[in-house]
């Protein structure tokens, strides 16, 4: 696990090093820098694997390839296997060697053969040409950039700020999906001539040609019809089983993430079964505490750590103050406003104190159907007379736009609920109403969130499975795995997510959505694996998401921090309308209104104080 970095051309190599250095939180034990034809490749690495060995930049025995690679390859020895028998030799342990090695003897088709989490830059001296690919669900990030004929690579967009000849212009179309759904959607940032590389994409980059970016990888449909229940639990267990056991290949201490929910929790009795502790030494878990109902998941957390006698380890939320919320968002590389990250930001703190790897439950909702808005589905809001009359009322000034979510029916109903800003004039979610005209007008409101409408339309129009295939490369990638990486990289932690693994993947995908919903809701296969193996109060309760009680923060301990962010934003975000805002904020203060999208325009404001963007 590490940061890496890539440049070709001549107009960042003097600010080279300072650019690197600013990924040293996710690559605390080296940082090395290789020149390699054109082109200037730098490492920072956590080294897990091959401690001693391994180092990076690496180069292919020919010397005509060179890498730069983040993330951990699960099946590498099987490859290695296959590769020693085509003929290659190895100098190192390392899944970076098995990946190179593998590119060269395989080219563009190793990407089908791994399993894992990575995001890499190879160089081809040869050619000129430079290989970017992420994995594919985005679990580990990667951007890229063009500046008058150069290229940036970069684990985060932190070393693009190191540049200072770097265009930094607010990308609208990256605003509005932000303050639509808290993050912005690769392939946008908010840096106009930065692109996020999306999730299961490749590019093929050649100096004086640009570069073309493809998916290597997409989103399969079901095919399969639904199997028997309990014959599927058991090939779930199973996989579920063997997927944990692979993530637990490390040269350092490793634990995990212990919410006390069904995902979580798993997990654990997965290592557990795998042999990850003994009598002798206890595995390590770690898990946040809130005080307030509702949010507190600890009592069960604790029950699954005397289940299997775990060396847990508690971090108290009234320990989240406004100086905690500022120190985390200011590890953010760009705005991310879901109030999860700061628990985990924290959480990642304490156990990076105890262990360098840690495994989560991240994946679990969106891979087997956790969320109640996969129930939501377009046909249980048919469009009717009324509707349609409202609509033509409103289309003529007779209708207020109050009344905007009593006129949409289907996939328009579903996408309003979905966003919190969108092409909604007049009403309270028009996201016009808090930009200046002309950034207004840039940002296209009209395809807000348009990425997940057509992956839910591509999908089977807005039903179950569609809608759950529809998260996968927008909340899942960019929200929820971005989360994690941040959090944790901030402070060399290695997190790890085997319900994410290639073969839960492609099983679950295969089959209709239908297998994760009965008459408990979703999460079936797993609800079910939680009765065998788990304690009752685990999974004989309602499902908590890991957050934190926003609205009691904004207008308690975070309010005067939030209250400078606001007085801020004319200097800091001219393109922001003032007005409006204000009067956000003015609600937010006592606690009323909609304290989420105050959340968003404060983490925005944050941001913008040390990552300045001139107007678009």
């Amino acid at each position: 696990m590490c940061g890496i970095l890539l440049t070709v051309g001549e107009a960042f190599r003097s600010e080279f090093d300072a650019a690197l250095a600013s990924l040293k939180s996710r690559g605390p034990d080296a940082s090395e820098v290789l020149a390699h034809g054109g082109a200037l490749l730098g490492h920072a690495r956590l080294a897990v694997i091959d401690i001693s060995g391994g180092r990076q930049p690496m180069t292919a025995a020919n010397g005509r390839l060179a890498m730069v690679y983040n993330g951990e390859i699960y099946n590498f020895a099987a490859l290695r296997r296959e590769l020693e028998a085509a003929g290659h030799a190895f100098a190192t342990r390392s899944d970076s060697e098995v990946l190179l090695t593998g590119y060269l003897h395989w080219g563009e088709a190793v990407l089908e053969k791994l399993d894992g989490m990575f995001a890499f830059a190879i160089h081809d001296r040869q050619e000129g040409s430079v290989f970017l690919a992420r994995d594919r669900l985005g679990i580990k990030p990667l951007f890229w950039g063009e500046h008058q004929g150069n290229l940036v690579a970069a684990s985060t967009l932190a070393p693009f700020f190191a540049f200072p000849s770097f265009p930094k212009k607010l990308d609208a179309e990256g605003l509005r999906d932000y303050l639509a759904f808290q993050t912005p959607l690769a392939p946008r940032t908010l840096v106009r001539d930065i692109h996020a590389l999306p999730p299961g994409a490749c590019l093929k980059w050649k100096v004086g040609a640009g570069g073309t970016v493809r998916k290597w990888w997409t989103i399969p449909d079901a095919t399969e019809s639904v199997p028997d229940h309990e014959t599927l639990v058991a090939e779930t267990d199973r996989l579920l089983a063997q997927a944990v056991k692979a993530q637990l290949v490390a040269d350092v201490p490793l634990g995990a993430f212990l919410s006390g929910g069904i995902d979580s929790s798993l997990v654990v009795h997965y290592m557990a079964q795998a042999g990850a502790f003994s009598t002798t030494r206890a595995l390590k878990t770690f898990s946040v505490r809130f005080a307030e109902a509702g949010f507190d998941e600890s009592p069960h957390a604790q029950a699954v750590a005397e289940r299997y006698g775990t060396e847990h380890h508690v971090l108290d939320a009234p320990e989240l103050t406004a100086a905690t919320l500022a120190a985390a968002l200011a590890d953010l590389d760009q705005p991310l406003a879901d109030p999860a990250y700061i628990p985990t930001w924290a959480l990642s703190r304490l156990t990076r104190q105890h262990v360098t790897v840690a495994l989560s439950g991240d994946g679990g909702d969106e891979l087997f159907g956790g969320y109640p808005r996969f129930l939501d589905t377009a046909d249980r809001h048919p469009d009717s007379l009324g509707k349609r009359m409202l609509r033509a009322m409103r289309a003529r000034g007779l209708a207020p736009a109050s009344l905007t979510s009593r006129m949409l029916a289907g996939a328009d109903l579903l996408l309003y609920r979905r966003v919190e800003l969108g092409d909604y004039p007049g009403s309270r979610k028009d996201l016009r109403r808090y930009l200046i005209p002309e950034v207004a007008r840039a940002a296209r409101p009209q395809a807000t969130l348009e990425l997940w409408r057509d992956l839910a339309a591509r999908h089977g129009a807005y039903d179950r499975g569609a809608l759950l295939r529809a998260d996968l490369w927008t909340y899942l990638s960019e929200n929820c795995l971005q989360k994690t990486d941040r959090a944790s990289m901030a402070h060399g932690l290695e997190v790890r997510v085997p319900l994410l693994a290639n073969a839960l993947q492609e099983r679950m995908l295969r089959l209709p959505a239908a297998v994760h919903f009965d008459g408990g809701g979703g999460k079936a296969i797993l609800r079910a694996l939680a009765r065998k193996h788990l304690p009752e109060q685990v999974w004989n309760r309602e499902k908590h998401g890991f957050s934190v009680p926003l609205r009691g923060n904004l207008a308690g301990p975070w309010r005067d921090w939030v209250e400078a962010q606001v007085a801020a934003a004319p200097a800091r975000a001219p393109w922001l309308a003032a007005g409006a805002l204000a009067a956000l904020w003015q609600e937010a203060r006592q606690g009323r209104g909609n304290v989420r999208l105050m959340y968003t325009f404060a983490v925005l404001l944050a941001w913008l104080e040390t990552h300045p963007l001139e107007p678009t």
